[in-house]
């Protein structure tokens, strides 16, 4: 029996991969570029394996947006498995997929008259739009139709949060990616700069800069408390080739929230390449 409504995403959405094979989602994923050679992230090349390299400082890994032939390839293959496709990719204010992901709507329209098919800009980053995309994927399996399923987005879209902790300015410089945070390059080595991402403008804005990584740890998560309260919360923590300081931060939230969920993955090298190594965030939002 086909699904009401199939749903694809991006690879920046940094997805448990349990939650990608229990919902079905299907997700496209970026190209990582090192030396001229193109890697399918997450398929061809691990995220710890681009971060290696990225640690040397020396031929640095650039990413490339998914084609249009696959979103095209993507919708393709689910609509042989859905009535209708909801494509849920990363905020349009720091990336070109969702523009390349409405290109592939409009040829699958040609292709596939029959499939209804819909592309939402999301507004979020890494696995804030991850809880987003796996919020649509659940009502989906619930049996929502694609306007009910793109109203749970909407909803989602004002109700996660996501705040990470950048290692060191020199990547998110070097790639010109560091925008609002641009007054704070002077003091380059000496902070460990904790950012948010607003879904209200879709970009990622400086929050604070303690000046070591436990100090911004503990504010992080003061700052998630603030938001959080008592209330039951669904987390994500992402870690960038930091394992060890992913599970102390996962701990720390399994011990201080009442969570209903809490995952721990890599974060993704698609947005780590601009970065860098030594990421280390949380998504999440409250609610039963």
């Amino acid at each position: 029996m086909m699904k009401k409504v199939g749903i694809v995403t991006d690879s920046t959405s940094c997805i448990p991969k349990e939650l990608v094979d229990k919902h079905g989602i299907y997700v496209v994923p970026l190209m990582i570029v090192i030396d001229g050679q193109g890697y399918r992230d997450g398929v061809d090349i691990t995220p710890g394996e681009v971060y290696k390299i990225m640690r040397k400082r020396e031929n640095l890994p650039t990413t490339s947006t998914p084609s249009v032939g696959d979103f095209l390839s993507a919708f393709h293959k689910m609509g042989e498995q859905a009535e209708s496709l909801l494509c849920i990719n990363v905020t349009s204010g720091q990336s070109k997929i969702y523009d390349t992901a409405l290109v592939a709507r409009g040829i699958a329209k040609e292709e596939m008259p029959a499939t209804t098919i819909e592309v939402l800009d999301s507004r979020a980053a890494s696995s804030a739009l991850g809880l987003i995309v796996v919020e649509a994927a659940r009502a989906a399996d619930r049996g929502a139709d694609l306007p009910q399923t793109m109203n749970v987005v909407r909803g989602m879209i004002q109700r996660v949060n996501y705040l990470a902790i950048v290692d060191n300015l020199f990547y998110l410089a070097r790639t010109g990616r560091i925008g609002r945070a641009a007054a704070w390059a002077g003091t380059i080595l000496n902070i460990k700069p904790i950012v948010g991402h607003d879904t209200s403008v879709g970009l990622t804005i400086p929050v604070e800069r303690p000046r070591t990584k436990a100090k911004a740890t503990s504010r992080l998560l003061d700052l998630m408390a603030k938001k959080i309260g008592e209330s039951p919360v669904h987390v994500i923590v992402n870690h960038a080739d930091e394992q060890e300081e992913g599970e102390r931060l996962k701990a720390e939230i399994a011990s201080r929230f009442n969570c209903v969920e809490l995952y721990l993955t890599e974060f993704t090298p698609g947005m780590g390449v601009h970065a860098g190594p030594g990421v280390l965030g949380a998504a999440f939002f409250t609610g039963e």
